[in-house]
């Protein structure tokens, strides 16, 4: 069990959160919805209508693109729009590759790895131009021709257009050349999570067990869920900005990101799925424990270890407020507060105890703005009237 935080310790979180939303929203918020509406724009310009689908749905997952942004609210203010360009142009790619292999039904795992390795080429920050979209990365010499559809010459410049992005921002990054080889393994987990994931499950779970460090107490599902989060190269991104950090402290966030704090984010997510996997027939992760009980123990424990790992890391109470903020995302859904998934919420709810309650009521919140700002049939329905609304309702928290 995890030591109860002494009173110092909870108002040092609580006025570290108070700092963070204040940047958050002020300084950070603002970009990625700038961000998206050029993405946006972009991706309804693709001519093929199923392509254009995809990526346009694929946006719509928004809050992914925000959390990945949520780690510029701690770097400085010269190198936060580089962090958050590069955020949410390799979290926009992740989305859209990932929708396309939802489509692409059983394509084989080669196939699927091929699908996903822009993302690899995403972090090779060798500058604009080095993966065009029409299927040649110049740092790799892979070939990356898609699979699945024929050739769409706008569909792979959408995507071409997302690489490079994310390639400019990084080589403005100070400590990028000290971070690459830990962001580029954790892409190469995400592209091998991604093309076991819907295969036979005798693949996924050989590559679980490969992939679980020896010794630590993870069943084989948890370790693949944390292999396919994202957070482990958004920390890495973030930790880019930062000049003079040394291979230590990357070691060290690496550490804690994989498996742990991985494995808590993407268990989360197959939480909040459960309903909606099971009308789609698709597999959650979450089915793969014995009951529910065990479920919430595990659960529990993931959150247990994802805090302690956050505690270890410099500077103190930053990583734990961003695994804390991660948490409350996924439990203020309303899916998360039901049947099985309820009685799972309330046991990582008493883990994380008052350190998720400032977030937890400005998710629920942003989720009630959300219905009334979008609410069909309403004149003035408008994305743009629910960021004002979000931006509104933090400030009053703050």
């Amino acid at each position: 069990m995890l030591p109860p935080a002494t009173l110092a310790d909870s108002a040092a979180s609580a006025a570290l959160f108070a700092r963070a939303a204040r940047t958050y929203w002020t300084g950070v918020f603002p970009q990625v919805g700038r961000e998206l509406a050029h993405w946006r724009k972009l991706a309804g310009e693709i001519h093929d209508p199923a392509l254009r689908m995809q990526a346009l749905e694929a946006l719509e997952k928004r809050g992914n693109m925000e959390g990945a942004a949520a780690f510029a609210t701690f770097v400085g203010r010269e190198q936060r729009p580089a962090v958050v360009r590069a955020a949410v142009a390799f979290q926009t790619a992740y989305n859209q590759l990932d929708t396309i292999s939802e489509r692409a039904g059983a394509i084989g795992p080669e196939k699927a790895r091929i699908l996903h390795e822009p993302l690899l080429a995403a972090l090779a920050a060798v500058g604009p131009g080095a993966w065009s979209g029409r299927g040649r990365s110049t740092e790799s010499g892979h070939d990356h021709a898609r699979p699945i559809h024929p050739p769409k010459e706008d569909a792979g410049e959408y995507i071409g257009a997302l690489v490079d992005t994310c390639q400019e921002a990084l080589s403005e990054l100070p400590s990028y050349a000290v971070v690459a080889p830990a962001a580029r393994r954790a892409a190469e987990r995400v592209v091998s999570f991604q093309a076991f994931n819907r295969q036979e499950r005798e693949e996924i779970e050989h590559w679980g067990h490969a992939q679980t460090p020896p010794g630590e107490n993870l069943r084989w599902w948890e370790t693949a869920a944390s292999g396919g989060s994202s957070l482990g190269v958004h920390v890495m991104i973030a930790a880019a900005a930062e000049p003079g950090i040394g291979k230590a402290e990357v070691d060290a966030l690496e550490r804690a990101y994989f498996p742990w704090i991985g494995a808590l984010h993407s268990m989360l997510d197959h939480l909040v799925d459960i309903e909606e996997d099971a009308r789609a027939g698709q597999p959650n992760l979450i089915e793969l424990y014995g009951s529910t009980a065990e479920a919430a123990e595990r659960m529990g424990f993931l959150a247990e270890r994802a805090l302690e790992c956050a505690r270890a890391l410099e500077p103190r109470h930053r990583h734990e407020l961003i695994v804390a903020a991660m948490a409350s995302f996924y439990l203020a859904a309303p899916e998360a507060r039901v049947g099985e998934a309820g009685v799972i919420t309330r046991t990582v709810l008493d883990v994380f105890g008052g350190l998720a309650r400032p977030a937890l009521a400005v998710f629920r919140a942003r989720r009630r703005i959300k219905r009334m700002a979008l609410m069909p049939g309403r004149a003035d329905a408008d994305p743009a009237l629910f960021d004002t609304a979000c931006c509104g309702h933090a400030r009053l928290q703050m």
